[in-house]
């Protein structure tokens, strides 16, 4: 198989790596808009028009579940993706996703309801649902593993953290999209209204597409394909060479545990009759909490530039335990103030210190040969487990929805595993780029690769 490389192609033009993640920050802004507003609408919307044949607390566990179905396609996803991506390059993948994503909640948006189909209806909704869980499993790993290759090698947490900006962006943009939206009278939110975040995916894959189709491949990329050849099944000698740290990878994943709860459920349970908050209140919450994480992630990966990957990623894995059982506790008592409060504190800065640095820190861990497939095969298992975690959460609230300590248990346990996958790793900040999982490659066999 040719690869479109050369070693002209090695060095990346000036200002290449700030298109880069520029690209990959409104990329990622757009692409996770789609995926988050799905996020909004399992809490608010679906329970009362794709399951409204079961109780209320039925139905938004159904609803909920839902959302963890694209967690639980995201492996799948990211086998295929994280395959091609290591042999054809980050570029192709970065396009294929986000017009995966855009066409899957396009659609999402033109589904029947269960009035109009029965059963039919919540099938239909998995189905999309799938699809965008196949589209998110490539989109992160290629768009980070794009970065870092065109980073400076004293910055690359700075430079990598723009994708995790951009993921925040979409949510921002995702949450502010559905606060008029919510503010509708019941009637029409739930016939049309609720419709239309997902059909302005449209432009959101129109733009993405302009973007990310300018941009050139990565100087390691080419150069690897051009001197080396690419790897004929990157799985092989991941599991291999990496087989440590796509288990570290997995660990440190669950960490988007605290994303989902804090997104999903703490948003159902603050609405709930069990607190009453108005949903436009709490979805103002998510908006200013975003916005403060836009600021955060980036200073939280140009300090991980001077100190290390792993104090930023542990001060972000610890706090976020403690920080969401003050957070999910402040919604118990009913102050929007003191809830408002935590939240940003919460999600907006501790949670940013993980969130800004991992796109680096796992990056870090592979070769270029296999890194696009190291990242998105680990991350995408344990963000499987982190989308089903608002499942469980919802589970281990009680009937009654309103055991908020338990799920603050929950999330703190799920916190564990990132931190010990930070202990354990090897600090890479100060590495250069060409030596990034240099030991493993120097083990290499020779037969598996095919020259350009």
């Amino acid at each position: 198989m040719s690869v479109p490389a050369s070693p002209s192609s090695a060095t990346a033009p000036p200002g290449q790596p700030k298109k880069a993640a520029t690209a990959a920050w409104i990329g990622s802004a757009l692409e996770y808009y789609d995926f988050f507003i799905y996020g909004s609408a399992a809490a608010l919307i679906f329970p009362k028009v794709f399951f409204d044949e079961s109780d209320p607390a039925t139905a938004t566990l159904l609803s909920l579940a839902t959302f963890g179905v694209a967690y639980a396609a995201r492996p799948v996803g990211a086998l295929f993706l994280g395959h091609f991506g290591d042999r054809v390059g980050r570029k192709k993948i970065m396009v294929f996703t986000l017009i995966l994503m855009g066409l899957s909640t396009f659609l999402i948006g033109c589904l029947p309801i269960r009035a109009q189909v029965g059963g039919l209806a919540p099938v239909l909704l998995v189905a999309c649902r799938v699809l965008q869980g196949i589209s998110a499993a490539g989109e992160q790993a290629s768009a980070n593993s794009m970065t870092l290759e065109h980073a400076p090698p004293n910055r690359r947490g700075f430079f990598t953290s723009f994708t995790l900006s951009g993921t925040q962006g979409g949510q921002l943009l995702a949450t502010l999209v559905f606060i008029p939206v919510a503010a509708l009278p019941e009637n029409q939110l739930l016939s049309w209204g609720w419709r239309i975040p997902f059909w302005m995916s449209v432009a959101v894959a129109v733009v993405g597409f302009v973007i990310r189709r300018k941009l050139e491949e990565t100087p390691a990329f080419a150069r690897q394909a051009a001197s080396e050849g690419v790897v004929k099944l990157p799985l092989v000698v991941l599991l291999r060479e990496h087989w440590a740290d796509v288990l570290r990878v997995i660990g440190g994943a669950l960490i988007a545990s605290v994303s989902t709860i804090f997104t999903v459920w703490a948003l159902a349970y603050a609405t709930s009759d069990a607190v009453g908050m108005s949903r436009s209140s709490m979805l103002w919450v998510g908006a200013l909490a975003n916005l403060v994480a836009l600021a955060a992630i980036p200073l939280w990966a140009r300090l991980s530039d001077r100190i290390g990957r792993r104090p930023v990623y542990l001060i972000g894995a610890a706090g976020s335990a403690v920080m969401m059982f003050l957070y999910l506790w402040s919604i118990s008592t009913g102050s929007y103030p003191l809830t408002l409060l935590l939240g940003i504190i919460t999600f907006g800065v501790v949670y940013s210190a993980a969130n800004g640095v991992w796109p680096s820190f796992y990056g870090e861990m592979f070769s270029t040969r296999v890194r696009l497939s190291g990242m998105a095969i680990g991350t995408q298992i344990g963000f499987a487990v982190a989308g089903f975690a608002v499942t469980f959460a919802a589970e281990i609230a009680g009937p009654n929805g309103d055991d908020w300590s338990s799920v603050a248990l929950f999330t703190a346990a799920l916190c564990l595993p990132p931190v010990v996958a930070a202990l354990s790793a090897r600090e890479t900040a100060k590495v250069p780029t060409e030596r990034l999982g240099e030991r493993s490659h120097r083990e290499a066999a020779q037969p598996e690769t095919v020259t350009a």
